[in-house]
């Protein structure tokens, strides 16, 4: 069952309940960076109720995914997948493990990313790639809502990842954002190399499903800007990390 947007889906987030453009997108883009490695052991960190576990699973050769909340991990359970209930930032998984790692709009929620970070890439085995989706901080929305005279409101709000991050921070301080060098410090003096940095805008189903040709044009032209110095207003970082 869906959980509302209550004060607890604002601090761990919503995951993907349906599969729909958005995340074939996004799960094409992941199978395409990873060649081989899909293949191999795959760990997906955030899983939610198995969304891209459920996906990435059947091709691999052994694939296990993890999530802070037990109610998120049980569904998953229930679909066959084997799934831990933990933090990221005390991975229960050995060193130099994994092939590939599944950090899907996770990163913003945890308490330490840092600490998170260094986790993914221990357990990565050499040669072994991160697929790393985050908030940008140049979006001109923040889609996790914000806390105002101590109250949540959902939804997406305009130019609060514009203000300054003091200001910011008290509007939105359940969730983080990332600059380009906001990520690049999470990485500092960790043995990886980038594969790719990019941005990218999101699918937008909920409009297209409502308004379907003025949503799909919506997903088109802003896709399209993705090849631009306009994907500097992307919806999500899209780091392809490589541990060496």
């Amino acid at each position: 069952m869906k959980e509302q947007h209550s004060e607890k889906a604002a601090l761990r987030g919503e995951p993907s309940y349906v599969w729909r453009a958005g995340q074939e997108r996004r799960l094409e883009m992941i199978l395409k960076a990873a060649g081989a490695r899909a293949s191999g052991k795959v760990f997906v960190d955030g899983c939610g109720v198995g969304a891209y576990l459920s996906h990435l699973a059947p091709d691999a050769a052994f694939a296990v995914g993890l999530d802070v909340e037990l109610e998120r991990v049980q569904q998953a359970a229930a679909l066959n997948l084997e799934v831990l209930c933990g933090v990221g930032e005390y991975l229960p998984l050995p060193s130099n493990t994994f092939d590939l790692i599944l950090n899907h709009e996770v990163l913003e929620h945890v308490q330490n990313d840092q600490l998170t970070i260094r986790e993914i890439v221990r357990a990565l085995k050499p040669g072994g790639r991160l697929m790393l989706f985050c908030p940008n901080r140049g979006y001109p929305f923040e889609t996790h809502g914000i806390y105002w005279k101590g109250e949540y409101h959902f939804g997406n709000i305009p130019l609060v990842n514009y203000l300054p991050r003091r200001w910011r921070d008290k509007l939105a301080p359940h969730v983080n954002v990332y600059t380009r060098r906001d990520l690049q410090r999470l990485f500092d003096g960790l043995p990886v190399r980038f594969v790719r940095r990019t941005t990218v805008f999101g699918a937008y189903d909920n409009v297209i499903a409502r308004y379907p040709t003025a949503g799909k044009m919506l997903r088109g032209v802003l896709q399209w800007l993705e090849k631009t110095p306009f994907r500097a207003f992307g919806l999500s970082h899209f780091w392809v990390v490589e541990k060496i």
